[in-house]
């Protein structure tokens, strides 16, 4: 398996519904657990448990920051159905819920595109661009994937005003993306809001993804934009494209902004 299916793996247990995870810390954003990873680990288990390979939609509402380590998902069935089933998962650490997800899952097949009102943006190609990795910006995540950011969206060290994000996705040990990847493909940029000067910690409260499709192998193009920043609040839409320049998923958060870290 690859580093990140391993990473995500979830052990079904002696209790129905009921798996066994190991959050990793090479997939931390500065010892916590990525939003985006833990979001593949929980749909595993939701696909899982209603006998699906393919998550459709991600719904995650994030209670609190689970740490690295033993974890445990529970997972439940709502509705089987022969094109969408319904399901829902949480991660628990401590006796206490983290994080809660419901998902539908089925197949998911590259159909023919009937209308695209989003292409990809126009960025250099990866060789051109500029690594998200900086001495002010250094995660754990960064040992396992590659960020390349466009040079005019580069928020560090210069930011510019405006709160977009383009850069170039894909995992360090060679592996071609997957649908199950692109749930960490988009939320695994630095926040949009840095350039805004708003630095620190960006906790997400709730993210949804829509997988449209099966990405071709190769590097993943993606963007992210904030619209509004009001109250301490902001929201982030990502969308990531694959190789071939077919729309794969779409995704929007709210998150805090810019706060220290803290322990729940």
């Amino acid at each position: 398996m690859s580093a990140f299916e391993t990473a995500t793996a979830v052990t079904a247990t002696a209790v129905p519904g009921v798996y066994d995870a190991e959050l990793h810390p090479d997939w931390a954003i500065h010892t916590k657990p990525n939003g985006g990873y833990l979001l593949a680990i929980l749909a595993r288990a939701a696909c899982d448990v209603v006998d699906t390979e393919t998550p459709l939609a991600v719904s995650a509402h994030y209670m609190r920051a689970p740490d690295v380590g033993p974890a445990e998902i529970r997972a439940e069935a709502i509705r089987r159905g022969r094109r969408v089933s319904t399901s829902r998962a949480a991660i628990w650490q401590n006796d206490k819920p983290c994080i809660e997800a419901l998902v539908s899952s089925g197949p998911l097949e590259n159909a023919e595109v009937d209308y695209l009102s989003a292409p990809p943006p126009v960025i250099p190609p990866p060789e051109e661009c500029v690594s998200s990795e900086t001495e002010k910006f250094t995660v754990e995540l960064f040992r396992n994937v590659e960020l390349l950011m466009s040079p005019e969206t580069v928020p560090l060290p210069t930011p510019n005003g405006t709160p977009t994000l383009q850069f170039w996705f894909r995992f360090r040990d060679g592996t071609d993306p997957d649908v199950m990847s692109l749930l960490l493909a988009v939320d695994a940029h630095p926040p949009t809001i840095f350039h805004l000067k708003k630095y620190g910690w960006a906790p997400t409260v709730e993210l949804t993804v829509l997988l449209r499709g099966r990405p071709a192998p190769g590097w993943l193009l993606c963007e992210a934009a904030t619209e509004l920043l009001s109250g301490g609040w902001f929201e982030e839409t990502a969308r990531v494209w694959d190789s071939t320049g077919r729309l794969v998923a779409q995704a929007r958060q709210l998150a805090l902004a810019g706060l220290p870290p803290t322990k729940d």
